[in-house]
């Protein structure tokens, strides 16, 4: 029989050149196991939470994934990191964009809401995506708050760029601002506490207006002012500082945050 066959495909060239591709082929197909999955991911599927809550690194044979902002990335390279015990664990398997600023890793800290958090909150949690997408593999998108079941982005996604576009706006306004007033100089220690000087002008408090607006909070900086500048108003001589010394000793908690944001 098996020598008919081979007549008869020896009598027609287009038959058997066919067969030998078809052949060829499947000599060269890949021995190893199909990883589907790994397939699935390049794909970038659309996740629910049930399905994203699998890959939480307590599974050796899966992946490890994460979502923020409802994107979601393969951080398995990170194991030591991401896995049960890891430092970065709580990430894993779920969504909890607002822990990467609010430092709330349990409870009802470890979600996607932003709700409340300032501009520049926002700002940093897209720069915290934009670090997965440089340092890991985007698989797909979560269904829920900020992808819909199409995988398009919603009205929650938009805001939160807008509101991020918005920081981003304010910061650079406030760097502008400031750099018309040259900040103070500044050290602390432990021991002596800290201290405020200016080369060229005298040290004084002055509040940082488009603050309100960037975090929800006012806060004050230390700039350097002439002398003939003294007299505007809304400037402020450090407690216990003579009112021309160039140089203030500060030893408050209040007055150290002021030096760090100088």
């Amino acid at each position: 029989m098996a020598t008919v066959i081979i007549k008869r495909l020896a009598k027609s060239p287009f038959v058997l050149i066919t067969v030998l591709v078809t052949l060829a082929a499947f000599s060269f197909t890949p021995r190893f196991p199909f990883k589907s999955f790994r397939n699935s991911l390049q794909q970038q599927r659309l996740f629910t939470v049930e399905e994203l809550a699998l890959y939480n690194g307590t599974d050796d044979t899966l992946p490890i994934l994460l979502g923020i902002l409802g994107s979601v990335f393969d951080v398995t390279k990170g194991k030591s990191h991401y896995a049960v015990g890891g430092g970065y664990h709580h990430f894993s398997g779920r969504d909890a964009s607002r822990a990467f600023v609010s430092g709330n890793f349990t409870g009802d800290g470890l979600t996607d809401s932003l709700r409340g958090l300032s501009s520049t909150e926002v700002k940093s949690i897209v720069e915290w995506r934009e670090f997965y997408f440089r340092s890991y593999t985007f698989v797909g998108k979560l269904v829920g708050r900020y992808y819909d079941s199409e995988g398009n982005p919603t009205k929650s996604l938009k805001g939160v760029e807008a509101k991020a576009a918005r920081g981003t706006q304010l910061l650079e306004k406030q760097k502008k601002e400031e750099a018309k007033q040259p900040s103070c100089n500044s050290r602390w220690s432990q021991g002596e506490g800290g201290e405020v000087w200016c080369d060229d002008g005298f040290p004084r408090l002055v509040q940082r207006p488009l603050e309100i607006a960037l975090t929800g909070k006012m806060s004050k900086r230390c700039a350097c002012f002439k002398e003939d500048q003294l007299s505007e108003t809304g400037l402020e001589v450090y407690e216990g500082c003579d009112y021309l010394s160039k140089t203030c000793r500060v030893r408050t908690s209040n007055t150290m945050r002021v030096i760090k944001l100088s």
